[in-house]
Order: structure tokens, then sequence, then C-alpha cells
């Protein structure tokens, strides 16, 4: 039988595009299949199931039969081309440009998304710097108010205008030609930056219960490009005020907020949670010199088909709507660029000194959260595989075994701040 002939068209870095040509006689043999396939579990009037002419059959299931083909010419093409090309694609194939016609071989063309091969000349020998926050009383008190806050009442607030820091619930409809159309309701705090500055200069205006026609001007750095520096016709109600009413900093609010007998106890708390953050910041800024050192030595590059796909990644995980997609992608460029680069790099890493998680790895893993949870392995094993989590996780462990290896090959040094 004819081979399938496969011809590079185009590639970068990270992809390649393809031209694959099945020749008719393979195209034949996958029709004459996918009759016998349909003919053999066809029920057509007239007929006993397996009888029905091969004629019929064709006739009848003509739609089938053509897509079925064409799923199993371009399943053979693929193989053939990533045996022929030695391909290690990272996705599935995008197909495009088909041409399958009666009589004739079929043409297509596969654009395939594949892992760079990185040349890495320097992985140690660089000079980093752990710099740990010290933790200040300034900072355990903002904390202890955070928390402070979280338990706070609201307490209703009557025959005054509002003030920062109060809450306020109001409804916001859109003027249009003088005509108000469906209010919205909103409730948030003054000067947290929850509500435009001008809405909230004008809220501020109002006694509870009282309803205002006014424009409100969206400021020259509002996150959407379009209404920067634009005005709005609204109808603004305000319904309620309410004022915070904080509890009283003592033992019995340390009892409550957590598992603390006395007061001193919570703020020593509140400390070492302090501490345990700015160590894991300090340590997320040595691997990020690391990463932009070894990115900056191996030259290393982010193609244009990743950097794309990594966009596209980012705008499902915000949910960013189609008419935002250019804006969003202009935006966050020079980020999802980077992320490329620290996957390209970890990835190389990993497979130059066989770092990647292994099964072991794994399951210590698992075992560990199973212990913290106290629950089983078993159990944490299928939560993770239902949820699709356990890709997630194995990277991870991977990527905590490469930076292992990687700052025990260069020199780290202390230093406070």
């Amino acid at each position: 039988m004819s081979t399938i002939t496969v011809t590079k068209t185009a590639e970068d870095a990270a992809s390649k595009a393809l031209r694959v040509t099945v020749p008719v006689e393979r195209v034949q043999e996958a029709t004459a299949k996918a009759v016998r396939q349909y003919a053999s579990r066809a029920r057509l009037p007239g007929f006993r199931q397996g009888k029905a002419p091969e004629a019929v059959v064709r006739r009848k299931f003509s739609n089938e039969i053509r897509q079925w083909v064409i799923e199993e010419v371009i399943r053979e093409g693929w193989e053939e081309a990533k045996s022929s090309e030695s391909l290690k694609p990272i996705a599935d194939p995008s197909v495009r440009n088909l041409k399958f016609e009666d009589g004739q071989a079929v043409e297509f063309e596969l654009v395939v998304e594949v892992r760079p091969e990185l040349s890495l000349g320097r992985t140690g020998g660089f000079s980093l710097t752990r710099t740990v926050a010290a933790v200040t009383d300034s900072m355990v008190t903002e904390q202890l108010g955070k928390i402070r806050e979280q338990r706070a009442t609201w307490l209703p607030v009557e025959d005054a205008k509002p003030a920062p820091g109060q809450m306020v619930r109001v409804d916001v409809a859109p003027l249009e030609n003088g005509e108000a159309k469906e209010p919205q309701p909103h409730t948030f705090v003054l000067g947290d930056g929850q509500a435009l500055p001008a809405l909230e200069e004008r809220v501020m205006t109002l006694l509870p219960g009282e309803t205002i026609d006014t424009d409100v001007r969206f400021p020259d750095d509002h996150a959407d490009l379009s209404r920067r520096g634009q005005s709005r016709s609204v109808r603004l109600t305000l319904h309620e005020v309410k004022r915070q009413e904080l509890p009283a900093l003592d033992d019995a609010f340390a009892k409550e907020a957590g598992d603390f007998d006395t007061l001193d106890a919570l703020k020593a708390g509140i400390r070492e949670e302090l501490a345990n953050s700015a160590e894991r910041e300090a340590n997320s800024g040595v691997r990020e010199q690391l990463v932009r050192q070894l990115i900056e030595a191996n030259g290393i590059e982010a193609p244009p088909s990743l950097v794309g796909r990594m966009l596209h990644s980012l705008l499902h995980a915000y949910g960013v709507p189609h008419e935002k997609a250019e804006m969003f992608n202009q935006e966050f460029q020079p980020i999802a660029a980077q992320q490329v680069q620290r996957e390209l790099l970890l990835s190389a890493v990993a497979d130059k000194e066989k770092l990647a998680a292994t099964e072991g790895d794994i399951d210590a893993r698992i075992a560990q959260i199973a212990g913290q949870r106290g629950t089983t392995p078993a159990q944490i094993y299928a939560s993770l595989e239902q949820a699709k989590r356990l890709p997630e996780l194995e990277r991870s462990i991977t990527e905590e075994k490469v930076f292992t290896w990687l700052l025990s090959q260069s020199t780290v040094t202390e230093a406070a701040s």
C-alpha cells in the first residue's frame, strides 16, 4: 500500500506545520472498512441485520461514513507525522486546509506544538540573596486590626449622611434620555475602593431614603480602557447606612478569634504566622532571582506559539470576555512570556538531571497530606483524581526537586531587611 507523505511547511522553536498527504489507496481502504462497520450494525427495512447491500449502506450512511474516513485518515496521518518527524507534542494538533474529494488523495495540514529542545550551558555558580523581612510590632497590630474588623458588627445609622468607613446600601439606575433603567443594588464600604470615587462622593451627600440624578465620571486610570474619563448619568438612591462596631481587644476576643487563651497568646500567634509568611516570601524571592539569572545565562526565549497558548489559558482562567481579549493580551503578554520561559527552564533541568517526580514521590506526598488531614492515602488519592489534580501535584513535586538541586549549585547569602 502507498505510504503517507509528510512535508514540513513551517516551524519555530515550539511549533511545526506539516502538510500530510494520504494516498487514494489508503482512503479507499478506510472507506471500505467504514462501510463494513456500518453494514454489520445497520438495521434497514427489508434486510436482515448485516445483510444490506453495500450500495444501500453507502447511500444511507454517506455522511457518517465520510466523517469516519476523515477521522481515520487524520489519525493515520498524525501517527506517521509523529514517527517521521520524531515529534514530542505537548498537545493534540490542530487540523486545517483539509481537502477530501471522492477518488482523490486526502490532504490536510497539521499544526502541532512541541516542547523546544533547550541546551543548558550553565545551571550553577550564581550568587543569590535571601532577604527575610523583619516582623514589626506595627505589622502585628495591623493584622490584629484586620481580624478585629472581620469580627465587627454593623449597626444602623439614622438621620445622618454616610462617612468614610461606613457601609452603604444603594441602588444605581442608568439614565437614558431622562428615563431610569433597571436599578442595580450595591453594598460597599466607603473608602475601600469598591466603588467609583465620584459615586462615593455623591453617596456621602445623601440621607438614607434620598434619591438624586447625577453624572458619575470614570477615573483616568480605570481598569477598563474604554471607560477612562467617560461620564455616565445615573439615578442614585441611598437605602441604608451602617457603622462598624469593633469588638473589645481582650482575652475573650482572643478565644473567639482562635485557639488562644489570652490576647498576648493571639499576638504571639500572629507574629509567628507573619514570620512564616516572611520566610516563604524570602524563599520565593530566591527562586525568582535564580530563574531570571538562569534564563539570561542560557538565552532562553519564549516561542510565540507557547506565549499565545499561555495567554489563551489566562484568558479562560480570568474569565475575560471576548471583546476585551485584545487589551488583555497586550497587558499580559510580558507576564505570559516570563511564565513560558520559566516552565521551559524547569522542564529542561528536570529532564537533564532526571528530577521528575516518581510514583514513590507522589505516594509519599499523598501519605503526608493524609496524615495532616486525618484521613487515608486512598481517600486523598481518590479526591485528587476526581478533581483532576494529580498532574498538578506531580508538577509541584518536580518543581520542588528541581529548585532543591539548582540551589545546591549556587551560593545563597542570608540578609535581613
